[in-house]
């Protein structure tokens, strides 16, 4: 897998409520790559989990999978808009 998106969206979308509003978007720039995630406004709290244990867990393995194509991978949460 050399994709940094392929392989989030992996992770995430198994543990999302609604699984087709995850986007990812991608950005890249002298610092290295910037993922940015949106969900559902009802699955924040999955992707967040409890006292921030899952997105800390998923930044550790996207940071894995940058170290193994020697690239440096950040992750952001972005806020759904409300409807």
């Amino acid at each position: 897998m050399e994709n940094p998106i392929t392989y989030l969206e992996a992770i995430i979308k198994p543990l999302m409520s609604n699984p087709e509003a995850v986007k990812i978007e991608n950005k890249v720039d002298e610092m290295g790559t910037l993922l940015t995630i949106t969900v559902a406004k009802e699955d924040m709290g999955k992707i967040i989990g409890k006292a921030g244990e899952a997105i800390q867990a998923i930044r550790r393995l996207i940071h894995q999978w940058g170290m193994t194509y020697q690239s440096r991978i950040s992750i952001k949460i972005s806020e759904p808009l409300l409807k």
